[in-house]
């Protein structure tokens, strides 16, 4: 039987009690609020002030940062941290690995690939399926006849 509280200490010695969520075990701070059909991954934190929407989905190993507001029926993959007071919107789907930053607003139904990167005070607007975290940082190499990839 899996503990319902989970206590953490800090660097700082501040003691926080998780408690485990009903819908897949995540760990939810005091002062968070999230959704009874919500479902949050194992090992995931859900910090004070943060706000998950019904029937949201978020991986393993997650981290919602303090105030962060992620809207209904939203997915987050595994290992993904969403920063200190982000806004995401309903239905956004984000792919596990990406690192969301601080202050970033993602509207509805945006599609973050896996490995995404959107730095702090960003907007991500409707419509912008974003392949471009990842594709901007790789190298262009020319492929056999001298055409580039």
């Amino acid at each position: 039987m899996t503990a319902k509280f989970v206590s953490f200490e800090d660097d700082a010695g501040k003691v926080t009690r998780y408690a485990r969520h009903d819908n897949g075990g995540g760990l939810i701070a005091p002062g968070a609020r999230v959704a009874d059909s919500a479902r949050i991954g194992p090992m995931t934190y859900i910090e004070h002030g943060a706000q998950v929407g019904a029937g949201c989905r978020i991986g393993h190993g997650s981290w919602i940062d303090r105030d962060a507001t992620i809207g209904d029926r939203t997915v987050i993959g595994d290992g993904v941290h969403i920063g200190r007071g982000t806004v995401i919107g309903n239905r956004v789907h984000i792919g596990s690995h990406s690192r969301i930053g601080s202050s970033v607003l993602i509207e509805h139904g945006v599609h973050l690939d896996t490995d995404s990167r959107v730095p702090d005070g960003s907007e991500m607007l409707a419509g912008a399926h974003s392949r471009l975290a990842r594709a901007k940082h790789r190298p262009h190499r020319k492929a056999k006849g001298g055409l580039a990839a």
